[in-house]
């Protein structure tokens, strides 16, 4: 089941969604700039920079008695993620404010990665659909220094002035999460002098109602195309660093209309050891402290680190602080507490998985996968995004280990891509960036 352009199908939705959603007390006493929650009117150049937007749903083959099904969100192939979505829809919305005012706007995006490379395709997109100029349009992205080789040289790189204009700043550490207190101190502190000398007005868009907004199209499809049987829950499975999407999905659902009876969807929560907070918080009254994992022991026969105490965290690993994939590197997410409430009211779970464990299934989780066309590498050292195959391997882990009642199961496809889809950025490529103060000269000299 394929469903075109999906927000350009719900898009009246996603208006009513952004209207709700950045319309409260909160959003108008903000002394940051937003653009409003207007999008532009759906025109056929609308209608084209929208035409990524793909979703589709394909069945996968059964797993002890488990119906397995994909939401396959990744069909974008400049970026191969579900941040397509949320990154389109926040363009558009610079979009507009830009038709309505003509002042120019730059989008500020801190990010681990996918999140950087979709804004940065959805700014590309909306020049070369026409929607916006170079000029009026740019966005300044800042990422840790292990998500380099997720990069992507496109023409917001091969060409000059746009490179100029849209440059990729780079932050050396060991707490890639730094890239958000140094994006955010920088708005706070030099958002007024941008704006004077660059002539321009800074949109720092880490705002959680951004992303929910387009993430409704996920529960709206599901109930059009492939709804839940009346009489039996589904288990949406996702690899989450802060759930985002999940959140988007339930909010999705109030947008339904009056009289749908499918029971309450129930989440499960796949993290890796580097960041395994929301599953941490889920089972321990909201605590994230690291002292509730289990405690890990190097077993010298298998040169592995073991446990059995705890089945929601590994049984096996390479190393106790692994990480995975440097995607998943949010620490305390704010989203928690939502998510607690969800699943803990509904049902559902969470699970962390290590690369052990994924290299231990990658055989089976392709042979899975390519039950519904979805290509991994041979040889998974070749593999750059690791959402998809944790979240397959989380849920396979879970009902091994009786984690998983639910028989009908969806897992949302939220990432994927190998050496070889792309051409990657170099170090030669980027700024590096280590403060507040030289991410504010390099969007000046982004901003002439």
């Amino acid at each position: 089941m394929l469903v075109d352009s999906a927000l350009s199908r719900y898009y009246e939705k996603i208006q009513t969604a952004l209207d709700a959603l950045l319309s409260g007390p909160a959003d108008a006493n903000s002394e940051d700039f937003t653009p409003g929650t207007g999008l532009p009117l759906l025109t056929d150049a609308v209608r084209s920079y929208l035409s990524v937007s793909d979703l589709a749903r394909t069945s996968l083959p059964s797993y002890r008695g488990k119906r397995l099904a994909l939401l396959d969100l990744t069909r974008n192939p400049a970026t191969m993620t579900t941040k397509t979505f949320a990154s389109l829809v926040i363009v558009a919305r610079a979009v507009r404010h830009i038709q309505d005012t003509d002042e120019r706007v730059t989008i500020v995006t801190p990010s681990s990665a996918n999140k950087a490379v979709a804004m940065r395709d959805a700014v590309l997109r909306a020049v070369t659909c026409g929607l916006v100029t170079a000029d009026q349009l740019n966005v300044v992205v800042l990422v840790p220094e292990g998500a380099l080789g997720k990069l992507r040289r496109t023409e917001l790189f091969t060409d000059p002035y746009l490179r100029t204009r849209n440059p990729v700043g780079v932050l050396r550490g060991e707490r890639p999460g730094a890239v958000k207190d140094i994006a955010r101190g920088f708005v706070d502190t030099h958002g007024e002098q941008v704006a004077k000398d660059g002539k321009t007005r800074l949109w720092y868009t880490l705002q959680l109602e951004n992303y929910l907004a387009a993430d409704v199209v996920r529960a709206l499809a599901e109930a059009e195309f492939f709804p839940a049987d009346r009489d039996e829950p589904r288990l949406h499975v996702h690899a989450v660093s802060s759930a985002y999407g999940l959140l988007g999905h339930a909010y999705g659902r109030t947008l339904l209309p009056r009289g749908t009876h499918e029971p309450a969807p129930h989440y499960f929560l796949v993290q890796h050891l580097g960041a395994p907070d929301m599953v941490l918080s889920l089972y321990h009254d909201g605590s994230t402290d690291p002292r509730h994992a289990p405690a890990y022991s190097y077993d010298p026969g298998s040169g592995l680190y073991t446990q059995d105490a705890d089945p929601h965290f590994p049984a096996v690993t390479f190393d106790p602080a692994e990480e995975l994939d440097p995607t998943f590197y949010t620490r305390n997410p704010p989203t928690s507490a939502r998510m607690n409430e969800l699943i803990q009211r509904d049902g559902g779970g969470g699970i962390v998985v290590s690369l052990a464990e994924c290299l231990q299934r990658y055989a089976q989780v392709r042979a899975l996968l390519a039950e519904a066309g979805i290509r991994l590498p041979p040889n998974p050292t070749a593999l750059r995004e690791w959402s998809l195959v944790m979240a397959v391997v989380g849920v396979l882990n879970g009902i091994d280990r009786g984690l998983v009642p639910e028989n009908d199961i969806l897992v949302h496809a939220s990432g994927n891509y190998a050496v070889g889809d792309f051409d990657a950025l170099t170090e030669q490529d980027v700024h590096r960036v280590q403060d507040v103060a030289a991410l504010r000269d390099l969007t000046l000299t982004a901003c002439p």
